[in-house]
């Protein structure tokens, strides 16, 4: 086992091999996982708890609004099951990523990432290994949240190339709320702060075509729903699982949304990481 070295104090370390450190972080990130169940167990039980709330409770009358012709009652509940299960998705998502801005703050309130600063190690992989941990950790409560949909009787019709393209979209909106999110722990004096701030993110999709048709809504939170990030990652995630033709407009804002909240959050944690924490 190799033993990284400090070096002297106050001074920032340099060098460290970016991806065996990386590997190394990845891994404590995992452990971390299993070490805390609850945390993990959170990014799985909240989306399952909105399906089964929104599908059993509201489905029955909400379904038949957006499924003309659908009538209320189990026919609602199977069209809005179909409906909304992109969006709880993205729960899923944005739960994993919620998790890791707790223990971001944890490491930096607690001394830890300071310490990480004076050893031998890659800077980048402090932060890049949890990322790349988080995004694993999201697409299994992906998984998990999907094959409770398919016990409920969604069936998506996705073919390989759909499946494969939604893999990527939902990685890579796992990897640019992560690194926002990682931005948020950074950023939050408190552990309790940490928990807190990302929350806006669950809140996103209710404003957006995650429960209801954008079309349905006032026009002024109608605009704020079609600009928002969330409408077009849904929309095509939605599209991807029904197995129909894309909105190429809708997909270029979706990788967009992505890309854009990727990096601001990746140079937000980097600037962060380098400053003297007080």
């Amino acid at each position: 086992m190799t033993t990284l070295a400090p070096t002297a104090p106050g001074t920032p370390a340099t060098g460290g091999r970016p991806l065996a450190d990386t590997l190394t972080m990845f891994r404590r990130n995992l452990l971390r996982a299993v070490r805390y169940p609850g945390l993990t167990g959170f990014t799985v039980a909240i989306p399952v708890g909105l399906l089964l709330l929104f599908v059993f409770v509201f489905g029955g009358a909400f379904g038949a609004g957006v499924a003309p012709g659908v009538a209320p009652g189990a026919d609602g509940r199977a069209a809005y099951l179909d409906y909304i299960t992109p969006a709880i998705l993205l729960f899923a998502v944005v739960g994993a990523a919620q998790s890791v801005a707790i223990t971001a703050a944890m490491d930096a309130t607690s001394g830890i990432m300071a310490r990480f600063k004076t050893m031998a190690i890659s800077p980048g992989s402090v932060l890049g290994g949890p990322v790349l941990g988080t995004v694993v950790q999201g697409l299994l409560a992906v998984a998990l949240v999907l094959g409770v949909a398919v016990a409920l009787g969604f069936r998506p019709a996705a073919g390989v190339l759909g499946w494969l393209a939604l893999l990527g979209l939902l990685a890579g909106a796992t990897f640019a709320f992560t690194w926002l999110c990682v931005a948020l722990g950074l950023s939050a004096p408190s552990v309790e702060t940490a928990s807190n701030t990302p929350l806006l993110l669950t809140v996103l999709p209710f404003f957006g075509s995650g429960f209801v048709p954008v079309d349905t809504m006032p026009t002024a939170v109608r605009w704020f729903a079609e600009y928002q990030p969330f409408t077009p990652i849904i929309e095509t995630t939605r599209g991807l699982l029904a197995g129909t033709a894309l909105d190429t407009a809708t997909t270029v804002q979706a990788v967009a949304w992505c890309a854009v909240v990727a990096v601001a959050g990746y140079a937000w944690s980097r600037a962060l990481y380098r400053r003297e924490r007080r």
